[in-house]
């Protein structure tokens, strides 16, 4: 099941790179996105901090629904900015990410906090550079031009 659980992260992780470092950096982002990315990425890390805390299965499962939703809230913003092949990718991406976050109770409920505590290193990482860069870094600069 490790294999399941890592395989599911990884294909996430893969869509991720693609997605932020081929389509985000070709067209750009302007502010909703450059703001709400970080917000997502934040969002999909909360789940996996709390499983190294607390215990409550409830209050997990709503911090899942609550990143399932959220990640979806560009959609308006996304069909007028990107083109057909990264839209198909965010389709990938909404699919696998509520697989995620069951894979990550799975991983909870069999105490594999060792892969959480990795897979939420990147996850955290990821938000940090997502901030850094395209808040501090690129900014108003990197907008998208259409």
């Amino acid at each position: 099941m490790q294999t399941l659980i890592l395989s599911a992260w990884i294909f996430q992780g893969l869509l991720m790179f693609f997605d932020e470092f081929i389509f985000h950096h070709k067209r750009g982002l302007k502010a909703w996105e450059r703001i709400g990315h970080p917000i997502d990425s934040f969002f999909f890390f909360v789940p996996f901090i709390y499983t190294q805390f607390f215990h409550n299965e409830y209050v997990f499962l709503f911090l899942c629904v609550l990143s399932s939703i959220l990640v979806t809230k560009d959609e308006f913003v996304h069909a007028d900015e990107c083109d057909a092949p990264e839209q198909w990718l965010h389709a990938f991406l909404f699919l696998i990410h509520p697989v995620s976050l069951f894979c990550l109770w799975f991983a909870w409920k069999n105490q594999l906090n060792l892969i959480i505590q990795i897979q939420a290193g990147i996850i955290f990482l990821f938000t940090v550079y997502q901030i850094v860069y395209w808040i501090f870094l690129k900014g108003k600069r990197h907008e998208a031009q259409n």
